[in-house]
This record gives C-alpha cells, structure tokens and sequence, in this order.
C-alpha cells in the first residue's frame, strides 16, 4: 500500500503514465509479428538465392515507419493517439477511410494502466518495482501477440527469463537456485507433456514459445510456484474455451493459443501467490 500512502497525485500519475505504455504496447503487439514475418521471408529469399522483390517496408519496425493507419496509411497524428481519449473522440473509427478500430487498443490501454498501477501499490517505488512492471508489461505484449498470430516470440520470452534470472541472483523475487530450477523444469514439464501428446495423437498439442514462456515464469519465482501456475493457466484455459463453444460455437479443431492463459496464471502468482495459497490451501499448501 506504498503509493496510495503517498496521496491520490502519485497514483494518477502512474495510471497516466500506464495508458502510454498500453499504447506502446499495442504498437509492440502489432509490429513485432509484422517484422519477424518479414525477417523470415527476407531469410527465405537469402537461402534459396531469390532476388527478394523491393519492399519499401524492408527495415520495418518498431519505430519506424510512424504511426498510420493500416488501412489507408494515412499518418496518425500526435492528438489521434492519446490513450483511450483519441479512441472516444474518433469514435473508433479511421479518421481518414473511417475504417473500424479495433476496441482491443483502448482495452489494452486500460488494462495496462491497471495492471501497471496495482504493481506499484504492491511494491512501491524502487527496483523491485521496476523488475516487476518489465515483467507485467512483457506478459501483456506477449498475450496480445498470442492472441493474433499464436506466436510467443523469442525476442521477449528470452530476455524475460534471463532478467529473471539476473533479478533473482540478487534475491529480488526468489533465491537464485530456485529461479534456476524454475527455468529448467517450467521448460522440462511442458517439453514433456509436448511430446508426451504428439507420441500418443500425432498432433501437437502446443508450440514451443509456451515452454519458453514458463521457464521464464520459473525463472521470476522460482520452481515452487510453478504448479500453481499450470493449474491456474489450464483451469482459465479450460473455462474459456468451454464458454467460447457454448455461446460462440467455436469449433474445438481449432486451436486456442495457450500463451495468454500461462501469463495470466504467472502475473496472479507472482502478485497474489500467498494470498491464492491462504484461499486454496489444499491445491496449493505454502511452505
């Protein structure tokens, strides 16, 4: 309760400066498969000794090209993308083709902000803090990309586990051998459960960024958190897909991307693990 201590200005700020970062993180959640695809493709055309054909768009980032419609390319102006604010007045609409927006965007504007400020109110502000927003803001870009294309890339799962590992050797979140056994065996349970499925079915029951994604949860807490975390990320996943198919007739051939569920489960038990422990102590008994 550090920042609600400090008066309401503080907690405004956090949540101003919490809806910027949902906007960054859209932009993230939008680019970065747009940029491996294009990383891939130009990799492709290297291999096979293609001429690639010219692309303007060639060294696509990020930052770059600005920000514009994906419609009609028209620019977006500085006053076009204030959180949340530019979606209302807009109307969720292009303001040039006038081309729906997607809700998502203000959603994960807000979601981050929320999220950005309970971390704060529960760590206060100081190093720890800033560890645990990097790890919240990763799992919100990494649930967002999942969602679109059903990649978890590993230019954010990697970093996130080794910033894990790196917090951990100065016993930030946990003591480092559990940190390290996190990793190992958050990536070893799902590799088995992987090929475990594929022997049985001949079908893959997941993709390899979900082991990475867990060895980087074990990684910021350690390998005893670690069957709450896949006992509460099945459990949502389940139940989601259940309601999809009862009121949305989604067809259960179709895979469901499981990256959005393992963080879920992971954010909850890094912020509210003893509490969930206190509520549930015969699935998860603390120490």
């Amino acid at each position: 309760m550090h920042l609600l201590l400090e008066g309401w200005p503080l907690c405004v700020l956090t949540v101003i400066f919490g809806l910027l970062m949902g906007s960054f993180l859209n932009v993230v959640i939008h680019r970065t498969p747009i940029s491996l695809d294009k990383k891939w493709r130009a990799e492709c055309y290297d291999y096979l000794e293609i001429t690639p054909p010219q692309d303007n768009s060639a060294h696509y980032s990020i930052v770059w090209p600005g920000s514009h419609c994906p419609s009609c390319e028209t620019p977006i102006h500085a006053w076009q993308n204030i959180p949340v604010i530019s979606y209302l007045i807009l109307g969720g609409k292009c303001s040039s083709c006038k081309t729906a927006i997607s809700i998502r965007y203000p959603i994960f504007e807000i979601l981050t902000a929320a999220f950005t400020l309970l971390v704060v109110i529960k760590f206060g502000l100081g190093w720890q803090c800033l560890g645990a927003l990097i790890f919240t803001w990763s799992l919100i870009a990494l649930t967002g990309i999942d969602l679109d294309t059903q990649l978890l890339p590993d230019g954010i799962c990697l970093p996130l586990l080794w910033l894990g590992l790196i917090a951990n050797s100065f016993g930030a979140y946990t003591d480092i051998q559990s940190a390290l056994w996190g990793a190992i065996v958050g990536y070893m349970s799902l590799w088995t459960v992987f090929w475990a499925f594929k022997l049985a079915t001949g079908k893959e029951g997941m993709g390899f960024g979900d082991f990475k994604l867990l060895a980087a949860l074990g990684a910021w807490m350690g390998w005893q958190s670690l069957p709450m975390i896949i006992l509460v990320s099945s459990a949502s996943g389940v139940l989601v897909a259940v309601l999809m198919m009862i009121f949305f007739a989604h067809d259960r051939r179709v895979p469901i991307a499981f990256g959005p569920y393992l963080a879920l489960g992971g954010w909850l038990a890094f912020m509210y693990g003893p509490e969930i422990s206190a509520a549930a102590p015969m699935l998860f008994p603390m120490g």
